[in-house]
């Protein structure tokens, strides 16, 4: 079943712009800021131990199936015209009803500057732009307080942990869960 789907250009202030990925102009680019990010992703990015040119171009082959189903929307992070990192609007299939969680990595040279605070502000802007959508959720690695922190200075509650797979070095098995529902975004 097709969902609606988020816009797939999103203009912020400052040079950061989020946009789709484009499978062919995009692949040299991201594969180079993924190579560039290795051991600042590898303790909680599992996709980080099987990372190499031609997984990349799957996962940007991809982005336009899942984009279209609204199950999936990938979007680089642009930074004065560069490729930065990746964030994510997506609807598991294990999801409660009405609810979109949120995902984002970034280069280790743009940490600490807000950018992907700005990134998830905006995909929930677009989250609660969807029909239905009531509740958005940021999960993070237990130990990775980093992630952690862009979820706290949105707004959004801390609401436990979830079991999940330790499949990183550093994942515990706990994923720290955020949530943040509608009534408490102002945007």
């Amino acid at each position: 079943m097709d969902l609606p789907s988020p816009a797939p250009l999103i203009t912020l202030d400052d040079g950061l712009t989020l946009r789709a990925f484009d499978a062919e102009k995009d692949l040299a680019e991201l594969f180079r800021v993924i190579e560039e990010s290795l051991e600042h992703l590898r303790p909680w990015m599992p996709w980080v131990a099987e990372h190499s040119l031609a997984r990349t171009a799957d996962f940007l082959a991809g982005r336009a199936e899942q984009w279209a189903s609204g199950e999936q929307c990938s979007y680089a992070i642009v930074l004065d015209g560069a490729i930065v990192g990746s964030c994510t609007l997506l609807r598991y299939e294990d999801s409660p009803e009405g609810t979109r969680e949120i995902g984002y990595w970034l280069h280790p040279a743009v940490t600490g500057r807000g950018v992907a605070t700005r990134a998830a502000a905006a995909l929930v802007d677009q989250a609660f732009r969807l029909p239905g959508v009531d509740r958005v959720e940021i999960l993070h690695a237990r130990a990775n307080t980093a992630s952690g922190s862009v979820p706290a200075r949105l707004g959004f509650t801390p609401e436990g942990y979830r079991p999940a797979e330790a499949l990183a070095p550093a994942e515990t098995g706990e994923n720290r869960v955020w949530v943040l529902p509608r009534s408490r975004w102002e945007g």
